[in-house]
């Protein structure tokens, strides 16, 4: 059989695994390339992708967006209403609140980005470790996301900011232990559906190592619900980084960020409605994108739409 087969000089049976992983990662990118028309295709995944880029972007632009230096105090113009001038008026402190807004993107794309960078391997190599070993080593990492998962994660995370002490490095992490037990039931409900499967029995008799069959074989597989799954979470992060600015425990001053922007337009709420308005505004705007988008890459991704 090898005689009729051009194997390029490998054994019959490397020839067959390299094949199957070829003509998996071309199933792959087919999937992606209808799933991608089918998110194009609905208007509120089209919508929440706009916000999200449009976020992006003002982060990226923030100075040439900006109106005004974010940073300057200027007391002759505290409380201004929205003008021309000020778009969206002053703070207490007469610094453009456009200016701010647009800068405090930059925080809040720090903070979602960061954490989700801290949140993806580890939750993934948690869940994935106890759904592919098992054992005793499954029991006691799943009890101790179940630990994580029996406390909401906004209480959760006040309580390590509060430990750690307020700064934005310290929200991110805090934010990063709050968020990781849903990725690692995740990745561990993945890793079970193809645990046993032939390719990685195949991988395992040819000696390839826990961490190689993770990478190589695992990963693939549960990377497009873990992408969905930090989608949606991104709008419980941003939510939850405003709650801790909010309550001084995120960003500190000067920086700008929408829930430290919002907290400090409370005693002014009925005279300079706009200082809390468009803060809050933002991140509502921002949350629901990042819901909207992750909804849409769910049905994008999902194995059942042809």
């Amino acid at each position: 059989m090898t005689g009729l087969i051009d194997t390029g000089g490998q054994s019959l049976h490397d020839w067959l695994i390299d094949e199957d992983i070829k003509s998996r990662r071309q199933a792959l990118a087919q999937r992606w390339y209808f799933g991608l028309r089918h998110l194009l295709s609905s208007p509120i995944a089209v919508l929440g992708l706009v916000i999200v880029v449009a976020l992006v972007l003002a982060a990226a632009f923030a100075p040439l967006l900006a109106t005004h230096n974010p940073y300057r105090q200027d007391l002759g113009r505290a409380l201004l209403a929205p003008s021309s001038a000020h778009w969206m008026g002053t703070d207490e402190l007469g610094r453009d609140v456009w200016s701010r807004l647009v800068y405090g993107s930059r925080t809040t794309l720090y903070i979602t980005m960061l954490v989700t960078v801290l949140v993806a391997p580890v939750g993934f190599l948690i869940g994935a470790l106890a759904g592919f070993i098992g054992g005793w080593l499954d029991t006691v990492l799943m009890r101790l996301t179940d630990i994580f998962l029996a406390f909401p994660s906004l209480v959760l995370a006040l309580a390590f900011s509060a430990a750690l002490g307020p700064g934005i490095e310290n929200a991110v992490l805090a934010i990063a232990l709050t968020i990781w037990p849903p990725v690692a039931r995740l990745a561990r409900a993945e890793t079970l559906t193809v645990r046993n499967s032939d390719y990685v029995a195949s991988a395992r008799l040819q000696g390839a190592s826990t961490l190689r069959i993770l990478w190589r074989h695992l990963v693939p597989v549960c990377l497009p619900s873990i992408i969905v799954r930090l989608t949606l979470n991104m709008a419980s992060v941003i939510l939850t980084a405003a709650g801790l600015g909010f309550l001084g425990l995120g960003a500190q001053p000067p920086l700008a960020e929408w829930g430290a922007m919002a907290a400090a337009g409370r005693q002014y709420l009925i005279d300079a409605w706009w200082l809390t308005t468009f803060p809050g505004l933002a991140i509502l705007l921002v949350s629901m994108a990042f819901n909207l988008l992750g909804d849409g890459l769910r049905d994008m991704l999902d194995p059942r739409k042809g």
